[in-house]
Order: structure tokens, then sequence, then C-alpha cells
């Protein structure tokens, strides 16, 4: 991110989430506010369409998330936490009697996204609270103040985090709960599937926010245990694709995106 503007990437994400519900009509993950808080016209939106394969990846993060969420709630968690929030409207749509939801991300981010709720016609829940954090000068635990358990929304923020970003901001999630998506390396793939991956990787850093982590599955886990977390689950392209988009035809050692939940 450039100090006084919000992050370009935020904003990619909610056009990616805002177009799901276009395009598929929110059947992987449904949000009635991704249109309206994004302000920008259905039209330009159709004519532009973010493209499917990331679009659906978003979707699938978020429903992973949100459902696992819901079963923390009913486990009893009182609190969830946003980290990187961007344009996220959880806080907004919370369907959840007594959560509590504190979003964290970069101040500059955090007036921007105010703005859009305030032309959204949004209004801020009393349950809602926001933390301003930049993640790689200082950690949220800095500014975060939990009362008891607390269930972690970290999606669309590690493959930007330094390994020290990384390190620190999951040192935080440690005694909770956390679902966060990462990124193998482009290197991992080959063809078609290599190319579609660096493409994607020279989009953000075009954008100024480069992707600066990349991770394995055991590298991953290694890094849960070391924290305490002894419930992992681990859904890469070919798990994703086969419990969302109907597809249990992908191999299983395809690399990619993957989203975790950890426990």
């Amino acid at each position: 991110m450039k100090a006084g503007s919000p992050s370009r990437t935020a904003w990619s994400a909610a056009r990616y989430r805002a177009a799901h519900q276009l395009l598929e009509d929110g059947s992987i993950f449904e949000d009635a506010l991704a249109v309206p808080l994004l302000g920008e016209a259905e039209a330009d939106l159709l004519a532009d369409a973010p493209r499917r394969a990331m679009r659906l990846f978003i979707a699938a993060r978020h429903r992973f998330a949100e459902d696992a969420l819901a079963v923390a709630v009913r486990r009893g968690v009182r609190q969830a936490v946003v980290l990187g929030a961007g344009l996220d409207t959880f806080a907004y749509r919370n369907p959840h009697p007594g959560l509590t939801v504190i979003e964290v991300d970069h101040p500059d981010t955090q007036a921007w996204k105010r703005e859009r709720l305030a032309a959204a016609g949004i209004s801020v829940p009393g349950t809602v609270r926001h933390v301003g954090v930049d993640f790689e000068k200082e950690s949220p635990a800095d500014r975060l103040r939990l009362d008891g358990p607390a269930f972690f929304l970290w999606l669309g923020v590690v493959p930007y985090l330094t390994a020290e970003g990384f390190a620190s901001t999951l040192d935080v999630t440690a005694g909770h709960e956390v679902v966060f998506d990462y990124a193998q390396s482009p290197e991992r793939a080959t063809g078609e599937r290599r190319a579609q991956l660096e493409a994607r990787a020279d989009r953000v850093a075009r954008l100024g926010e480069p992707w600066l982590s990349y991770f394995e599955p055991d590298e991953i886990a290694a890094e849960l245990r070391e924290r305490g977390f002894t419930r992992i689950e681990d859904l890469g392209p070919a798990a994703l694709a086969a419990r969302y988009f109907g597809r249990p035809d992908v191999p299983p050692e395809t690399p990619g995106g993957h989203v975790l939940h950890a426990s």
C-alpha cells in the first residue's frame, strides 16, 4: 500500500465478490451488500467482469470462512476478528445475535471504507469495532483487546505479507480459531497453470501490492502446530473444486491458492 491511499487489492477483491453476485447469482457465497458497497454501476461491472477462476476462489474462501464461523458461534464463540477487512461486509450483515465483530486494517483503508459505507447508506451496527493497524510495522496484538475466545477471518492478506509479518500476525491468533488463505509459488506449477498463476502475481504487482510470501501445506501445518493448533483443515485447488464447483476431476496435487481452518 501507498501511504495515504486505500488498498488497491481490497478494491479488486470487492469487485470479485460483487461480480459473483451478478454473474453466478451468489450461488457459492451470497452477499447482498457486495454490489452497493462497491459503488460501481452493475452495467460497468458486467462489462468488465473480473476473471472467473479468481472470482470463484474468492467466493469459496468466504463461504468456507463464514461456514466455519457459524459452527464456532454455535459452540459459544462471541467475538469475530476480521484481519485486513478491506471492503468485507460480514460485520454489516452479521446473522449471529450476540456476536461482536472487530475489523482490523490499515487506517487509510478504514477511512475509505467508512466513506463507502456512508455513500451506500449502510449503517454501522453497535456490535462493530474498528482497529487501525499497519501489519508490516506493528502487530495487531499491540492494539487488539479480546474478551475470551475469538474467531479470526484473515482473507486475502497472507500473500502480501513478508514472512515476518505473517509470523507475527499468526502469533496473535494462537489459542483461538482462524481461517486464512495462502498461495503456493507459481514455480510449483507447469504449463498453462503456471502461466495463469504468474499472470495473477504480475497483476497485483502492477497495482503496487506484490505477493511477498508463498508457502507449501507442510510448512503452514508446521507453523500452526508450533503455535498449539491441533486441528487443521486445508483445502487446495482440488478440494475446493470438488466441494464448491462440482469438479471432482481436478488432480489432488494441483498447486495454487489454499484456504484453511485451524483451531
